[in-house]
């Protein structure tokens, strides 16, 4: 089968890096080969930060593959087994105690800009392209997660008129939503992500895998539930190499040296 999702690293920093030579439409076979090298990366004890990207100059993802929903359009399993897949696939991004940013280049489009909605954050490239979830203009909802993290993300209200309307955004109008966090030139934008990536996997990663879990878990709570859950995720770190390393370079004024422990 041919690879469409490659592995690599730069030290501290891990990618995820999707490439059909085309459009990096994905079907269920590239959703198979995105869970292996989320997997990589997550299994990686040297990987701390995550960059998914695209290896095509011209955009991000067209989102899923249409030719496959057609084939598949007899068999309902088939094409909900895709969704499942992809369903399980993301959140493993998540879920994870590691940081995962989003380089999004050019287009992205449906499932592509759902793939860039399960990573924790989104840095941009300035331009003329168009992201957005159009699935609506297909007869479908954005069923790669689309309709749970884009509210969530940017408010109920925005959500729902972009995927009602199937409208597509500038990058700085998605900006302006919330959908992207960062914009930068083109010609800076690796430059600029992998440099924010290193400056965070510099960082206790203990402690940014339970920051992560509590925002993230505490989103779903009442406030003194979270409060609690907040309580919780301090009772390791309180005991952690790094929380006392951490404390102790602050009192002697030196640089902390962290071990993820």
């Amino acid at each position: 089968m041919e690879k469409r999702v490659h592995f690599d690293k730069d030290g501290s920093v891990g990618f995820i890096i999707l490439d059909d030579g085309k459009v990096n439409s994905y079907d269920i076979d590239t959703m198979k080969q995105l869970n292996t090298v989320i997997d990589q990366n997550i299994n990686d004890e040297d990987v701390k930060v995550v960059i998914m990207k695209s290896g095509s100059s011209k955009l991000f993802s067209a989102g899923a593959n249409i030719k496959k929903f057609i084939e598949n359009l007899d068999d309902l399993e088939a094409n909900l087994d895709m969704i499942n897949y992809a369903h399980k696939t993301l959140s493993k991004m998540a879920n994870s105690g590691k940081i995962f940013v989003a380089m999004i280049n050019g287009g992205a489009f449906g499932g592509g800009l759902e793939m860039t909605l399960a990573c924790d954050f989104r840095f941009a490239a300035e331009g003329e392209y168009r992201m957005g979830l159009p699935e609506v203009t297909l007869g479908l909802l954005p069923g790669n997660g689309g309709t749970v993290r884009l509210p969530r993300l940017i408010g109920c209200q925005k959500a729902l008129d972009m995927m009602v309307t199937g409208r597509v955004v500038d990058p700085q109008t998605a900006l302006e939503y919330g959908i992207v966090d960062k914009l930068f030139p083109i010609e800076n934008l690796e430059e600029e992500t992998v440099k924010w990536a290193k400056r965070v996997s510099s960082q206790a990663s203990m402690a940014i895998a339970h920051i992560k879990s509590s925002v993230y878990q505490g989103l779903n709570m009442s406030l003194n539930d979270a409060l609690s859950n907040e309580r919780e995720h301090m009772r390791p770190l309180f005991g952690s190499h790094d929380a006392k390393e951490g404390l102790t370079a602050f009192v002697e004024k030196r640089r902390a040296d962290f071990k993820g422990e």
